[in-house]
């Protein structure tokens, strides 16, 4: 497509299944496109993959590295729904306690090493994340939940982690004061409590040198 061979580098990586509403790429070419880039890659590309623009950037910025923020939000539906089951996580809304899911993610907003919450922590320097926000969006009447965080990184497996284990706290598997002490100790909780891949989706990358609006997705 350029008439060169280059390398295409992504703004981070996810388990399969999960999604992007907002997701950043950069190749390095020498000269611009003499064609509209957008329609050629949308024509090449598979149905669920779209391109919204590409936009010019100096060198050497870079699409993971030079990120300082990134949020992702996680879709929970509360009625089984076949229409959604690719899209969305279907967990029910029955002896799930709401309040306990907004005082666990308040509790994320306190900590910031999340060691007990990294599939392999021992490949990072160190594991310190600095949470800017998180919360959970509940419409109760379509029984729809969104889970939003941001931070300025994110450990491997970190958010599904998060989402499953304060889900247990929801329905009474673990106890609010169990899930504090997880964060507190760092010692990762007894059972493996990964949400499912479905309802996670990448929803905004911030960079210093772009000035783009959150996806409402």
């Amino acid at each position: 497509m350029v008439g060169a061979s280059t390398t295409c580098i992504g703004c981070g990586r996810t388990d399969a299944g999960v999604h992007a509403s907002q997701f950043y790429a950069h190749i390095v070419i020498e000269k611009g496109f003499d064609y509209d880039p957008v329609e050629r890659l949308n024509r090449m590309l598979p149905n669920d993959i779209s391109i919204f623009e590409c936009l010019p950037v100096d060198y050497p910025n870079h699409a993971q590295y030079d990120a300082t923020s990134r949020t992702y939000k996680y879709h929970i539906h509360g009625q089984k729904n076949a229409f959604l089951s690719e899209l969305s996580a279907y967990y029910s809304f029955e002896n799930l306690d709401l309040e306990k899911l907004k005082i666990a993610a308040q509790l994320i907003t306190k900590t910031s090493d999340f060691r007990a919450f990294c599939k392999q922590p021992d490949l990072y320097k160190h594991t310190v994340c600095h949470i800017k926000k998180a919360h959970f969006n509940i419409d109760n009447k379509d029984q729809k939940i969104v889970f939003i965080i941001t931070a300025n990184r994110f450990l491997r497996g970190m958010i599904r982690l998060l989402v499953g284990n304060i889900l247990a706290v929801g329905y009474g598997k673990m106890s609010v004061k169990a899930f504090e002490n997880t964060l507190k100790t760092g010692i990762s909780p007894k059972f493996y409590r990964a949400a499912y891949p479905q309802g996670l989706y990448l929803a905004e990358v911030v960079y210093p040198f772009l000035n783009k609006k959150i996806s409402s997705s």
